[in-house]
């Protein structure tokens, strides 16, 4: 099973990638967000 999950990350490890800098960048602009209306 262990092989079987890491064939499907190293064959998908450019998606892996961008799925993780837009979940990261979604969160940066959550927290500005939620941030803003104290520096107004």
């Amino acid at each position: 099973m262990f092989a079987h999950i890491a064939d499907i990350v190293l064959a998908s490890r450019s998606t892996l990638v961008s799925d993780a800098l837009g979940v990261a960048a979604i969160a940066v602009m959550t927290l500005g967000l939620l941030h803003l209306p104290g520096l107004v």
